[in-house]
């Protein structure tokens, strides 16, 4: 799996306003941003994340996925605070 395959089965499952990959094909970090997960706690965030990703999650095809989760709202708070 790729950064870019990574990215896209994502942007794919999700309207992301923002998403950006990092990792060394093993141990991936992401940072999303989408409206869908407005009114959603943490956990209910990465559960969208993770269907977006659907069996490529069980099958340890996407393996250590670490990510960062974001309304637009809270993203645009972030970058006017000078936040990463």
């Amino acid at each position: 799996m790729t950064a870019e395959q990574l990215h896209q089965l994502i942007a794919a499952g999700l309207p992301c306003a923002h998403l950006h990959i990092e990792g060394d094909g093993h141990h991936w970090f992401a940072t999303i941003v989408s409206g869908v997960f407005e009114g959603l706690r943490p956990i209910a965030r990465h559960q969208r994340v993770y269907a977006a990703l659907g069996e490529r999650m069980a099958t340890d095809e996407v393996h250590a996925l670490s990510m960062r989760t974001f309304t637009p709202a809270e993203w645009a708070a972030r970058q006017c605070s000078g936040s990463s």
